[in-house]
């Protein structure tokens, strides 16, 4: 029907819409149309909680009323019987994309106050009516909030913010509830289509057509002459998971008052003060029982919003407690432990990424935080100590007793020393594969790397922040690797979290998880922690890193300032029963689980001083000229050591470090063996391969060894032999590599950088930029490149089972704990993938999320 409109042009009548559910335990609510909160009453109305009536509007009512389309809102007001009092909250599909705010109270006007004020009193009747004049003036009319904040509730109060609404809007506050509820859902409805709305859920992870359900419900007044008012229980401690009951309770209030007004009592009997417990009894032993019945009935731990009208209880809300990371899997444990969900739900329940916060010190987030820098969070975990700017600083300090912060432009294979001795790492270049990230996450050792505000001066020994402030060496900062930020001063930390819950929950994710997990472990130290963390082997072993102890360090430059094959040969001979007790302590400690050796790696240069000053010392330590000694160190060093002489060809040139390793390895085997320990089948790998004849060579040299070991000690032992392919051609040309190797295991570090052409230690300096220009999707060091260096996997993998059916295959780079990548490996038919110690735990859930989510076949 056409209606003329007071200038003559005839506009079209818009039915008012009437899609809107009463929630009963039978109704057609769904999270996806009405949202969860109208689905979480639904199930309290099932389970027989006292909910009251409440009106479930869809997330397609909401846009259209966004859009304009009026309501009917006398219908939903019929509901609730004759002039019913309402609230509005939120209803989104996902909690924690957020909503706009609650609006209490709608309904009331001038009638309604002199109502309840004849049967309340004229003080509860004033604080109702201003409150609910203020929160519709601030978040529906969107009044200047300074007008309508910090009125103590009196009836000047009221008649002033009465006044201030209608000078602002140009006529009187609305007295018709049906005219009330229209505009509070208009206004929630175009708040949550607003521009700055989208963006923050759309931060959250909300889809950008993500819809608002609302719920609008009969309010529970709180205000009574007998005992009313409201509160908020819970019944663990946010924390730590553990069984307690928290919560606040205060007399003549409504919503979520008892958590923001110091006057609200406690729950439970407390001595600091009087509690519910003490004042009603039989209502603080109903809301244990609601509780368990939530618990039970909605598989989870919740919080419950209550009211108390006259003592009558009724419950308005209940959502899913916030929690820590310890607390999340200590609660999925108990629930799986009590029967309420299974053990597959709660490893699901537990995110894989949220374990280094239960491995690590981690800063307390309720604790102040005073940023002086910002790089990239590249070992997880939190230290305070003093700077140091030298790794020979560090190991004087951590010889006194004092924590220090190792800080470097960037590290270096010298500095390994300083950082076994440091509490935590900042260096101003690198990235999450760069030298300071890998070593960090072996150790176990919080670090930043990647600070590039910072400008490191180590001659001075200062410290320039971004914002000016100079910090100096023996100041005390704290790092924190979980966030990349670094901190002045000592933060508040919280300690780690590795109890029964822990161990079981991994414990149900292996007998799930289908592909193997074993951890990068370069020493003794590292083997243990992969042992605590149950690794299932080593699946890479570097052996360069225990030469850096100062003993060792001496006879290797002896070693590499030798004239002759003999005198190398002495040198490692020195360095050979050094290797073995290695060994010996690696195979103890794994207990009969695989150790798989990878041989000698780096560039000789890497043992050698680089100042002037540690050459004079090297020259007087070595009784050479210093003019030799910085001779031998200039025709050592190379222009682009990572595709220098390193790896395989260093042990071809030089045959006999090879040859010393795999003596040090076969003749701890033996050892294990005399000693009637479980028997060990050490795996040995070579790297940096990239041609075939490689291989049959260094395999030459290392079955003569084993061979002389046999004869020598008379016990028969098996070794496997195997390859790290790095190289693109290795990955090309593994079918025939395959042919001398019972193993590949790709590293994916060196080999995404061949792919890329790029530094895993300097593309930090621009890989924040690529990846926010869309050139890369995500740092290739971080996350797999499935498409190139994925292919290039792809491609060794079939080769290399074409030639041998039984061939292993594994990733040991630091890809090896993200779960993307331990998809990619599964489906691509790999045994295992290997990462640091302390990835260990996540790469066991993840594995374990991806079988049960995603099975495979």
């Amino acid at each position: 029907m056409l209606h003329p409109n007071p200038k003559g042009a005839a506009v079209q009548k818009i039915d008012p819409l009437t899609d809107f559910s009463e929630i009963t335990a039978t109704a057609a609510i769904s999270s996806a149309r009405h949202g969860w909160r109208a689905k979480c009453l639904q199930r309290l109305v099932r389970i027989d909680l006292p909910v009251p009536r409440t009106v479930a509007l869809p997330a397609a009512t909401v846009r259209a009323i966004a859009a304009g389309q009026p309501v009917d809102c006398a219908a939903i007001l019929r509901h609730f019987g004759p002039d019913p009092l309402i609230s509005v909250r939120p209803s989104p599909e996902n909690p924690d994309w957020g909503g706009p705010a609650t609006i209490l109270n709608i309904g009331f006007n001038a009638a309604r106050h002199d109502r309840l004020a004849q049967t309340h009193g004229q003080a509860a009747a004033d604080a109702l009516y201003l409150r609910f004049v203020q929160g519709y003036a601030l978040h529906v009319a969107r009044l200047d909030p300074d007008m309508f904040e910090g009125l103590e509730p009196s009836a000047e109060a009221l008649r002033r913010a009465l006044q201030a609404y209608a000078t602002e809007m140009e006529e009187p506050f609305p007295e018709d509830p049906a005219r009330q509820l229209s505009d509070v859902l208009r206004s929630m409805a175009r708040a949550w289509e607003g521009t700055t709305a989208r963006l923050l859920r759309q931060a959250k992870g909300a889809p950008e057509a993500a819809g608002l359900g609302l719920v609008v419900q009969e309010m529970a007044q709180g205000i009574g002459a007998g005992l009313s008012g409201s509160g908020v229980i819970q019944f663990v401690d946010p924390a730590s998971g553990v069984p307690q009951v928290t919560g606040r309770y205060l007399g003549q209030s409504q919503g979520r008052d008892a958590l923001r007004q110091p006057e609200a009592i406690y729950l439970t009997r407390d001595p600091r003060g009087a509690s519910l417990q003490d004042l009603a009894p039989e209502i603080y032993a109903d809301l244990l029982r609601f509780g368990a019945t939530c618990r039970k009935n909605l598989r989870e731990e919740m919080q419950v919003e209550f009211t108390i009208e006259d003592g009558h209880m009724s419950v308005l809300d209940a959502v899913k407690v916030v929690r820590s990371a310890r607390a999340g899997l200590r609660i999925a444990v108990a629930l799986a432990e009590d029967g309420v969900i299974s053990r597959n739900d709660a490893v699901l329940r537990v995110e894989p990424r949220a374990l280094s916060e239960l491995l690590h010190p981690q800063v307390d987030p309720r604790g102040a935080r005073d940023v002086f820098a910002k790089g990239i969070g590249a070992s997880p975990g939190a230290a305070t100590g003093k700077i140091v700017f030298t790794s020979a600083a560090a190991q004087a300090s951590a010889s006194r007793g004092e924590p220090c912060i190792l800080v470097r432009r960037e590290t270096a294979p010298e500095d390994i020393r300083g950082m076994h001795s440091a509490a935590g790492v900042l260096t101003e270049r690198g990235g999450m594969t760069s030298h300071a990230a890998v070593i960090g996450r072996g150790l176990g050792l919080p670090c930043i790397v990647g600070a590039s505000d910072l400008r490191l001066d180590a001659r001075e020994k200062t410290l320039i922040a971004a914002d000016g402030r100079c910090l100096r060496e023996g100041d005390l900062i704290t790092v924190d690797g979980t966030t990349g930020e670094a901190l002045v001063g000592a933060a508040t930390m919280l300690p780690p979290a590795l109890d029964d819950s822990f161990r079981k929950l991994l414990s149900w994710a292996d007998a799930v998880r289908d592909i193997g997990i074993r951890a990068n472990a370069d020493t003794p130290a590292d083997a243990q922690t992969a042992r605590n963390f149950e690794a299932q082997g080593i699946g890479l072993c570097r052996t360069e890193h225990m030469f850096f102890d100062e003993d060792r360090l001496v006879v290797m430059r002896e070693m590499i300032f030798a004239d002759t094959a003999q005198d190398r040969a002495a040198a490692l001979a020195r360095l050979l029963p050094m290797q073995r007790a290695d060994f010996v302590q690696l195979f103890d400690i794994m207990q009969g689980l695989p150790v798989c050796i990878r041989l000698f790696d780096p560039p000789l240069h890497e043992f050698l001083p680089h100042s002037r000053e540690g050459l004079r010392e090297l020259a007087e330590a070595l009784d050479k000229p210093l003019s030799d000694v910085t001779r031998r160190a200039e025709a050592l060093a190379e222009f682009n050591p990572m595709l220098g002489m390193r790896g395989v060809r260093l042990g071809i040139v030089l045959p006999e470090i090879y040859a010393m390793q795999a003596q040090a390895i076969f003749e701890a085997t033996v050892e294990i063996a005399h000693r009637g320990s479980a028997p060990v089948v050490p795996e040995i790998m070579i790297p940096l391969v990239s041609a075939k004849r490689e291989v049959e060579l260094v395999k030459s040299n290392i079955d003569a060894v084993a061979a002389s070991v046999r004869a020598k000690s008379g016990v028969t032992f098996d070794f496997r032999l195997g390859v790290m392919v790095e190289t693109p051609r290795a990955a090309l040309r593994a079918g025939e590599i395959a042919q001398h190797a019972a193993f590949l295991s790709f590293g994916t570090n060196d080999l995404t950088q061949m792919t890329y052409g790029l530094s895993r230690d300097d593309a930090g300096r621009f890989m924040n930029t690529y990846v926010q220009q869309g050139v890369f999707a995500e740092d290739p060091f971080h996350s797999l490149d499935v498409d190139g260096v994925g292919e290039l996997l792809l491609i060794g993998a079939e080769r290399g089972r074409a030639t041998r059916a039984d061939l292993t295959l594994s990733i040991c780079g630091e890809h090896g704990g993200n779960p993307e990548s331990i998809d990619f490996c599964r489906r691509a038919g790999f045994d295992y993938v290997s990462c640091s110690p302390y990835r260990v735990p996540q790469a066991r859930l993840a594995a374990a999320h991806l079988a049960l989510t995603d099975p495979i076949g």
